[in-house]
Formats: structure tokens, C-alpha cells, sequence
């Protein structure tokens, strides 16, 4: 997968593939002001105004309290990007907008497009781990109210990928306890034990994660089948064959190597004989660059806002292989590109 510049005409694929486009110019500008305006729409409730029926600018701006020249003018933009389509002085939502921005779809990215007013404000102060090469520690300065659209944000994400990893974690027969190391929203584990009616999970997370995922995973109504506890995955006792799934996602790129060695190891000791540890990251290629753009992106991602980056396959294999565990063979997820499993075994 790569973002970048799409010819809209012969004359534009010819001056692109000639190299008289100023491609850098072209990777900042457009996509800035593209970014910005579906945030503000989704935030001042353009799309969700036209979810009903399509309608004239004058009557979305009067629904969503926004100036009306300025309603016009947002809404020919994001026509002209595919999120609306224009009949006469009506517009109305295309495929796409109405399939991912409204609110209330099942595979709504509302949330996680308002997610990126946080790291609009994180990203401003990338130019300084240039310089200084210290990380952001994204967890360490968000407000209760950053942590509540942090996970709001996380599970939509997590929505749309659930039901291709549940389907695709090897789960033990007569498995009875799964442990979610930072899953906050806690949907993966309440996912696997829908799967599963014998298991039972517990999600371990920061005690701030937890205070605001908790109504999330609270309207799951999955009482006590999962659990939240407060805690600390690197310091807490995780137990000794107390677990039959361990998920470790989307944490990885968190922490460095050493660190990361060390919590597989204590995962495989607390793993009952021919239980799993399933690790979920984005991943990347084994030389720099190898892995396209968008691996390329979330490696400096991660690096700017915790300690890490993005890890390889063989790289959370070798932790497994060296935990004494028996690392399955990688599973690119085929809905979410750019992520993976890497799964490991406990011998019996």
C-alpha cells in the first residue's frame, strides 16, 4: 500500500512519469489540506447531515451550526474527493463516506478520524525528535480526555480487523484463560471468547488506559467472561501456566528489543503446555526501506511516539524461538495490510 499522487489525465501521468511533477510538492500541500478538511467535516457533522437524504449546502450548514459559504465550499471539496457526490445543488454521501464516517455504521472510522486532532497536535513536534532524537511518550503526556479518544479511536480500528483475527488465532482446544496485555477496549478478547464459549479473558492495561476504556468494554456486556485489571505489563507478575492465549497487540513497537525479549519470556513461562502468544504489529521488512511507504511511515511513527518501531517477523519470531516457544509460521492479515501475526507455541 502507498499514498501518494494519482494522474487524473494522460497529460498528468505523462508529466508524472517524466519526472516534471514536483512530487514533493505534491506530498505535503494536497494531502495537509485533504487531512484537515475530512477532520473538520467529520467533527462538524457534514456527513452525518447528509446521512438521511442528500441536501443543498445551505440546508447542512443550518443543521450543523457552520457558516454557509464556508459549508459550500467544504462540501464541492470533498466532492471532489470522492467522500460526496452532487446532483443539481444537493449533495449526498458517496460509498465511502457513508460506509466509513457516519457514526452509527458498522464499520465506522468516526472515531478514529477525530484520533487524528491528537496526533495532529503530536505530529507538529516531529521537526524535535529530528534534532534531539528523544521520543514523544505519547501515553505519558495525554489528559484523561486524549486517553478517552485515543481508545474510541483504537477500537474502530480494532472493529474492522476482529473478525479476520479471531478467525485466524489458534486458540487450544478446551482453552479456558486468555490474557489481552494492553488491550484497553478489551474487543479482541471479548471477540476470541464469543469464538470461544469456554474462554474467559483479562485485559491488563495502564490504570489510565483502563479508567477510560471501561465504558467501552462495559456496553460489550460480556460481564465477568472480561475483565479489566489495572496494571503494569513490564512489572506485574503475569503468573506460571496460568494462560492459554497470551495477546500482545500493538504493543511491541513500544519498547526496545531487550525489553521485548524480556516480556515474551515471562508470556511463555506464564503459558500452560500447547498455550499460544499472539503477537499483532505492523510490520516490517528485514533491509530499510523494504517494506514500501506505508512500513516505512509507521516505523517513524512508533520511533516518535514511544521508544521502538515497527519489528520483522524474524525479529518476534527469534524473542518466541528464544522463549522456548515454537514460533507458527507469519500470517499477513489480509484486511489490514501492513499487519501481521506472529504466533508462537508452548510444547506440550
Amino acid at each position: 500500500m502507498k499514498v501518494g499522487l494519482i494522474p487524473e489525465s494522460l497529460l498528468e501521468r505523462a508529466a508524472l512519469a517524466l519526472g516534471r511533477f514536483p512530487t514533493p510538492f505534491g506530498d505535503t500541500h494536497p494531502p495537509l489540506l485533504l487531512a484537515r478538511t475530512v477532520m473538520a467535516a467529520t467533527k462538524q457533522g457534514l456527513f452525518e447531515a447528509l446521512a438521511a437524504a442528500p441536501l443543498a449546502a445551505p440546508q447542512v450548514a443550518a443543521r450543523c451550526g457552520s457558516h454557509p459559504g464556508a459549508t459550500a465550499t467544504f462540501l464541492s471539496t470533498l466532492a471532489s474527493a470522492g467522500y460526496l457526490e452532487l446532483d443539481g445543488d444537493r449533495f449526498a454521501l458517496s460509498a465511502a463516506a457513508r460506509r466509513w464516517l457516519l457514526r452509527e455504521s458498522p464499520e465506522s472510522l468516526y472515531d478514529n478520524i477525530l484520533y487524528r486532532y491528537l496526533e495532529w497536535r503530536w505530529l507538529a513536534r516531529l521537526d524535535d525528535f529530528l534534532e534531539s532524537g528523544r521520543p514523544l511518550d505519547m501515553h505519558a503526556e495525554m489528559s484523561p480526555e486524549d486517553w478517552r479518544l485515543y481508545q474510541r479511536g483504537m477500537l474502530s480500528l480494532a472493529r474492522l480487523i476482529a473478525p479476520e483475527v479471531v478467525r485466524r488465532v489458534p486458540v487450544p482446544r478446551g482453552a479456558r484463560g486468555l490474557l489481552d496485555i494492553g488491550g484497553s477496549h478489551g474487543h479482541f478478547s471479548v471477540a476470541l471468547c464469543r469464538r470461544h464459549p469456554g474462554l474467559r479473558g483479562v485485559v491488563l492495561d495502564l490504570p489510565a488506559a483502563i479508567e477510560q476504556s471501561a465504558p467501552l468494554l462495559a456496553k460489550e456486556a460480556m460481564g465477568e467472561r472480561v475483565v479489566h485489571r489495572a496494571g503494569d505489563a513490564m512489572a506485574d507478575k503475569l503468573g506460571a501456566g496460568a494462560w492459554d492465549v497470551v495477546l500482545l497487540f500493538q504493543l511491541a513497537h513500544h519498547f526496545g528489543e531487550a525489553a521485548n525479549r524480556g516480556l515474551v519470556e515471562r508470556i511463555a513461562r506464564s503459558l500452560r503446555p500447547g498455550g499460544v502468544l499472539v503477537i499483532l504489529e505492523v510490520i516490517r521488512r528485514e533491509r530499510p526501506g523494504e517494506g514500501g511507504q506505508i512500513g516505512g511511515l509507521f516505523d517513524l511513527y512508533f520511533a516518535f511516539l514511544s521508544r521502538a518501531g515497527t519489528w520483522s517477523f524474524a525479529e518476534m519470531a527469534d524473542w518466541q524461538r528464544s522463549a522456548g516457544l515454537v514460533p507458527r509460521r507469519p500470517v499477513r492479515l489480509r484486511t489490514a495490510p501492513g499487519l501481521g501475526l506472529q504466533i508462537g507455541t508452548k510444547p506440550r
